[in-house]
């Protein structure tokens, strides 16, 4: 894993995100996020698990921070954060979905709606899930691997009045976001989103956040189908401390 101080960071301002990128940047970029004021409908959480609000200056992880084993990759994204325009989602929970894993989409080998599985890590698999609900996937390793990581749940961090409106639900309770389609459809995503960089900056991005001090794992959600070991593998990573994770919870517990 890239270490900070061997991270060159070239400070950008937001008006400058329709510049052209390379797209593939081996270095990590900075963003000025605009701290939203706190108001009784902040939603607040536990004490060292989600801070109340990002940091005013975020780095967008590079692109070699996801060329690695998706289950390297899954608990590392806990903590880090997702923005789309004014919406800033911290990551809680994810599940790991390997190479040769009968549970991952990349077993059917590359098709019309699994060739974003195969792209490099750092973009957006974002695929359908019978026919309504939007997932979102990290695709992660090298280019042609087939390995992902499942966003399950965040907590909101900003753009809250953004997401109930997305989302149809007037609340700032672990609701809002505990599910995959939940975050797809806060984030305003479509299949469209499906190959984007999220190591560039402009539309959708993941930026640097805390390790969690603490974790839970467990089993992977609706994967019967699967062959028995990869229904009991234990890919499914969560922030412990927190009430922002999806069901069923009881399955969760520290390593």
């Amino acid at each position: 894993m890239l270490m900070r101080d061997e991270m060159k960071r070239t400070r950008i301002r937001e008006e400058d995100d329709d510049e052209a990128w390379p797209s593939q940047p081996s270095e990590s970029l900075t963003v000025t996020v605009v701290k939203p004021k706190k108001s009784k409908s902040q939603p607040q959480t536990k004490p060292g698990s989600i801070p109340d609000n990002p940091p005013e200056e975020m780095t967008i992880l590079p692109f070699t921070f996801f060329q690695i084993d998706a289950l390297d990759l899954a608990p590392r994204l806990l903590g880090k954060f997702l923005r789309r325009d004014d919406v800033v989602l911290q990551i809680t929970e994810v599940e790991a979905y390997r190479q040769n894993d009968s549970a991952c989409h990349g077993r059917f080998g590359v098709t019309a709606r699994t060739a974003p599985v195969f792209g490099p890590g750092g973009n957006a698999y974002v695929y359908l899930c019978y026919g309504l609900h939007t997932m979102l996937n990290v695709v992660a390793d090298k280019e042609g691997v087939g390995a992902a990581v499942l966003i399950r749940s965040c907590a909101p961090v900003s753009g809250l009045e953004t997401i109930q409106q997305r989302r149809g639900q007037k609340t700032d309770k672990p609701v809002l976001l505990n599910g995959p389609g939940k975050i797809g459809q806060a984030l305003g995503l479509s299949t469209e989103w499906s190959n984007h960089p999220l190591y560039t900056p402009g539309g959708l991005e993941i930026l640097d956040g805390p390790e969690p001090e603490k974790m839970l794992i467990g089993p992977r959600v609706g994967i019967e189908y699967a062959l028995p070991e990869h229904v009991n593998a234990l890919w499914r990573f969560a922030v412990a401390g927190t009430s922002w994770i999806s069901a069923p919870k009881n399955t969760l517990r520290p390593p």
